[in-house]
């Protein structure tokens, strides 16, 4: 990719809102010009120059959307029945053969079309609305959402199976022509907009055309050719930018947030798309928030996780995509659920580390949400409700917080709750007030180690206050003292005074919130964590010579410990608990070297320099080459660490925490 040209063609600045609530914290309805240039060319260089993440955006913190479609019918395994059912011998195969019947003869658009499954019931996607005498109702799910605390919310539009839920024109297999014979997206649009909610599209149709259908037989049909993937690269290229410009221009998305595979998408395509979306919110004066997983940057996008997050703070501003099910992301009988508490405790853990949650829930076929979402989903609003002061419209701090329960770590690194030793930190925005958040009631004293006196100078902290159970209420903590392992909070009562999943202490200074000095080096077992991929540095085991250090989700593992022993001249060896074994660069300069294992044996490519870059983070140097210890910015489980040239990435940037 290109590297994006210096500075901005034009910079308009935001207009002060001057209003109250949720459409005055969001700017609905205020007259603002966008940020960033113009206009945009479908170029890197142009681009690059979007703002990635709109201050409303980083305002937001949570928001809401729902993987519910023709996949929802079946409600079997997961959403990705409509590829499984073809993979003969798998579970969904099985079931569809004894349900409907073999997939040669009852293929996957029966459930768009409508047919009889084997028990002569009608199998159809087809939701009819509440005034028409069904189970769906828009305005009911946004008031839903909006008592969730969601500040932005929306559809997945269109999933792999390559299905619209718009009124499209350029894909007849959609939700007007088809099924429901309703326009989903804008009755969706306009519900979530009347609430003073943005608006959020997802779309997952990359993946459409490069792979997802792959089992499914060659169609002679073209519009069967059309929805199962099979029209070439050519045409599906051009039908990806297609669908993606239709729901631009007929719904105006806040958010347009994209699922995996646009590494597959024409380069070309790609950029003909951002160009746009950026062009047309020039058009709309509003900011525009562009997501993705691969094939754009954090230049100008929003990078999203998949469940999970990374393990520390992570700069630029990021976003992670979660559900509300440990099973599934659309509807199945028998679908299970996260908890409250696990919940809520990742929402403040994500927006602690800079980054915004996007949950998933999963509807029924015919538009009903279960019990047991809408319990889980009140259950969040009502905690935001309550402490919300904590949450929107806060920034994060020089440390996201504390603890022993690890949240986060990659992709892919499921929702837990935490414990009353853990605590989270989030700051206002004038920089003058810092939150922090336990995940449970810590008892008669709360202990806050990253504020020892060693670390910061508490004097100009004008109060201490916990806040109470309903919002703007709060419970004074006079009684404070801070010394070298922590601040000591003397809390109302031994037990809670009031029940919620986390409770939260306000801290308001007299200026601006004191600097935070770097944490002392653990003397003992740590663990080392990149700052870019979440992932912690791995020994892997092996007590070979020249064995590779790789990255991996933290687990407790000896593997993934080690300690930094003091080698003379402001040098430390780094040796692994499991192997015995120090760090090595084995004297190669080369940027992109493998960083290895081998036996201590004295030498300056066994020896390493800490250089602190700031928010407890340290570029590990290596005394033989010069160069640094990287990540890469591979967060797949399991990738090598290599050696670069020290820089200002966050690839090359550690966190190295006591275990």
């Amino acid at each position: 990719m290109s590297s994006p040209s210096n500075g901005l063609s034009r910079r308009r600045l935001l207009a002060a809102a001057g209003a109250t609530g949720i459409g005055g914290l969001l700017g609905v309805g205020t007259a603002h010009g966008t940020v960033g240039p113009s206009s945009y060319t479908p170029t890197w260089a142009s681009v690059d120059q979007h703002p990635p993440a709109a201050e409303w955006f980083q305002d937001a913190k949570f928001g809401i959307y729902f993987h519910w479609g023709v996949f929802s019918v079946p409600a079997f395994a997961n959403e990705w029945y409509p590829r499984n059912m073809y993979f003969s011998g798998s579970n969904e195969n099985r079931h569809h053969i004894d349900t409907f019947g073999d997939p040669s003869a009852w293929p996957y658009h029966n459930f768009i079309n409508g047919a009889r499954d084997k028990a002569g019931n009608w199998v159809q996607f087809a939701p009819k609305l509440k005034s028409a005498g069904g189970n769906f109702d828009p305005d009911e799910w946004a008031q839903l959402f909006l008592d969730a605390g969601a500040r932005f919310a929306g559809p997945v539009a269109e999933h792999h199976d390559g299905y619209s839920m718009w009124n499209s024109t350029v894909n007849e297999w959609n939700s007007v022509r088809t099924g429901p014979k309703l326009d989903l997206v804008r009755l969706h649009a306009d519900a979530i907009r009347r609430k003073g909610m943005k608006f959020l599209v997802a779309m997952h149709h990359a993946y459409n055309f490069t792979g997802f259908y792959e089992r499914v037989p060659a169609q002679s049909d073209a519009s069967l050719r059309k929805l199962y993937g099979q029209l070439g690269a050519a045409a599906q290229n051009q039908l990806w930018v297609d669908k993606l410009k239709e729901v631009v221009d007929g719904y105006q998305p806040d958010i347009l947030w994209q699922d995996f595979n646009l590494n597959a998408v024409d380069e070309s395509r790609r950029l003909e798309f951002l160009a746009y979306y950026y062009n047309r919110a020039v058009a709309w004066n509003k900011d525009v928030v562009a997501t993705y997983k691969d094939g754009f940057n954090n230049r100008g996008e929003v990078f999203d996780y998949e469940r999970g997050g990374p393990a520390g703070l992570q700069s630029p501003f990021w976003l992670t995509d979660d559900s509300i099910s440990s099973s599934s992301w659309c509807y199945t009988v028998g679908i299970g659920y996260y908890s409250l508490n696990a919940m809520v405790h990742s929402l403040i853990d994500r927006v602690s580390k800079n980054g915004n949650m996007l949950l998933n829930i999963a509807p029924m076929a015919d538009g009903t949400i279960p019990s047991g979402q809408r319990t889980i989903l009140l259950g969040i609003g009502d905690y935001l409700k309550r402490f919300g002061e904590s949450i929107y419209t806060t920034r994060a701090w020089s440390a996201f917080g504390e603890g022993p329960t690890q949240m986060g770590g990659g992709s892919f690194t499921e929702p837990r709750a935490g414990t009353n030793r853990d605590i989270r930190f989030t700051r206002s925005k004038d920089n003058t007030v810092l939150y922090a958040t336990v995940m449970g009631w810590p008892g008669s004293t709360l202990d806050i180690t990253t504020l020892n006196s060693n670390r910061i100078n508490l004097t100009s902290l004008a109060s201490a206050r916990l806040l109470g159970s309903t919002a703007g209420t709060y419970i004074d903590l006079p009684t404070r003292t801070q010394d070298g392992t922590a601040l000591h909070l003397t809390m109302p009562s031994s037990t809670p005074p009031f029940t919620a999943p986390a409770y939260v202490v306000k801290l308001t200074f007299s200026g601006q919130i004191p600097t935070l000095g770097a944490a002392p080096i653990p003397t003992g077992w740590a663990r080392i964590t990149n700052a870019t991929t979440g992932l912690v540095l791995d020994g892997g085991g092996s007590t070979t010579s020249g064995s590779k250090l790789k990255q991996w989700s933290w687990d407790s593992s000896t593997n993934l410990q080690w300690q930094l022993v003091d080698a003379g001249g402001g040098y430390v060896r780094i040796v692994n608990r499991t192997t015995g074994l120090v760090a090595d660069s084995w004297g190669n300069t080369t940027n992109g070297a493998p960083a290895q294992q081998a036996p201590w044996n004295g030498g300056n490519n066994q020896q390493w320099r800490l250089n602190s870059v700031g928010n407890g983070r340290y570029q590990i140097i290596n005394r033989g080459t010069g160069t640094a210890l990287d990540g890469m910015g591979d967060s797949t489980v399991g990738a090598t660490c290599a050696m670069w040239t020290p820089n200002s990435s966050p690839n090359n940037h550690w966190t190295i925490t006591a275990v």
